[in-house]
């Protein structure tokens, strides 16, 4: 009889996760809205239940005697992959440390007090004008100046992202971060200027193995929305070590101990790192379900089902290839060039152009397509 794993959320990005899974001879069963989860035709068993419905899905799991639980690139699944698995005594990170990597907040708390470098920050959870509360609901934990970055405490894909220059646009910046947020938070930090990396890695048993480091091209101010990723990054080595090192300090202050971690940093022109954001999960955009496989030849997919059916993992990646990949948008318009002559380009592995319309950006889900590469070296346009 077939081993049953369960998939949080049925959208494209859990695709990739559902297809490795029936690779591996696993019975597959995913749960999400209907509206728009492709993985419903390719899954054995579809569930229509929001992905933050735990008690739901954690009920429909014992039904159905699942031997693992997990997600890849679903900031928000996260938490109910690691309440399941809890409650059924399965593999995942522990559900508090689920919820701080899924907080925004929370995780600028954790990483303050481990030492690790961040931004300075401050919650938004009321009224807000001119840098200050109106209603005393917001707690101030350092005096910050101005640019500031305004993002919700809990959503991806560079959703209601904002770069504020002037004290004037804080509240309206502020207000949409809010509406954007689950729970109407809004975190306000430091902006730091310099390039943005992310690193890829896997975690079992509480031991953190470096899988890659991203390199990232992001859109200018006011919303910062990636426009390509390159793998391998072209840090110098000693640099790379540092950054694995670091990212194993936080992910310890977070207490992620099993699976995917994506984690976000920014570098300035004098060699200073801060950490970003770190996720309890696999990176989006293809990072982590087809660029870290392409270049350095460890199966990512395979390796974080493994961990969620309770398996140890010994990952080996190497410096095999250089892999990325561009985004179609408005102001990415050349792209589009290699998507209709793809044939053209042995580099290309995959491109598909899914919305007719290039319009500018605000955040990920206004891309209208991608093209995928693997090459001996950086595939510039």
């Amino acid at each position: 009889m077939k081993k049953t794993i369960a998939i949080i959320g049925a959208s494209y990005l859990q695709r990739p996760l559902v297809e490795k899974a029936k690779e591996m001879g696993l019975r597959t069963i995913c749960f999400a809205w209907a509206d728009g989860a492709v993985c419903k035709n390719i899954c054995d068993r579809f569930y229509p239940v929001s992905i933050v419905e735990k008690e739901e899905i954690l009920d429909t799991c014992r039904e159905e005697q699942i031997a693992g639980v997990c997600t890849i690139a679903s900031d928000v699944a996260a938490p109910t992959v690691a309440y399941v698995a809890r409650e059924m005594g399965l593999t995942a990170n522990s559900y508090e440390s689920a919820l701080r990597a899924n907080n925004k907040f929370l995780m600028r708390e954790a990483l303050t007090k481990a030492g690790v470098p961040c931004p300075g920050y401050l919650m938004a959870k009321g009224e807000w004008a001119n840098g200050e509360s109106t209603k005393g609901q917001c707690t101030m934990y350092k005096g910050l100046e101005l640019p500031l970055i305004v993002k919700p405490s809990d959503r991806s894909g560079s959703m209601a992202v904002t770069k504020v220059t002037e004290w004037a646009d804080l509240e309206e910046a502020v207000r949409q971060a809010q509406e954007a947020s689950f729970k109407h938070e809004a975190m306000v930090e430091e902006f730091i200027e310099g390039r943005e990396i992310s690193v890829e890695m896997i975690s079992c048993r509480g031991k953190h193995y470096a899988l890659q480091i991203t390199d990232k091209v992001t859109t200018e101010a006011p919303h910062f929305v990636e426009l390509a990723h390159h793998q391998p990054s072209d840090l110098p080595a000693d640099t790379q070590a540092h950054i694995f090192d670091l990212t194993r300090r936080a992910l310890d202050a977070l207490g992620l101990t099993e699976g995917a971690s994506h984690s976000e940093y920014k570098i300035t022109s004098e060699g200073q790192i801060y950490v970003m954001e770190i996720g309890g999960r696999m990176g989006g955009d293809f990072i982590g379900s087809n660029l870290v496989q392409l270049s350095t030849g460890y199966d990512f997919l395979r390796g974080v089902i493994e961990v969620a059916l309770g398996q140890e993992i010994h990952p080996q990646p190497k410096a095999l290839a250089h892999s990325g990949v561009y985004f179609l948008s408005g102001e990415t318009p050349e792209v589009k060039e290699y998507i209709d002559h793809a044939d053209r380009y042995p580099e290309i592995v995959m491109a598909e152009q899914t919305d007719p319309v290039l319009r500018p950006l605000t955040c990920s889900g206004d891309r209208s397509g991608y093209f995928i590469y693997k090459s001996d070296k950086r595939f510039n346009l």
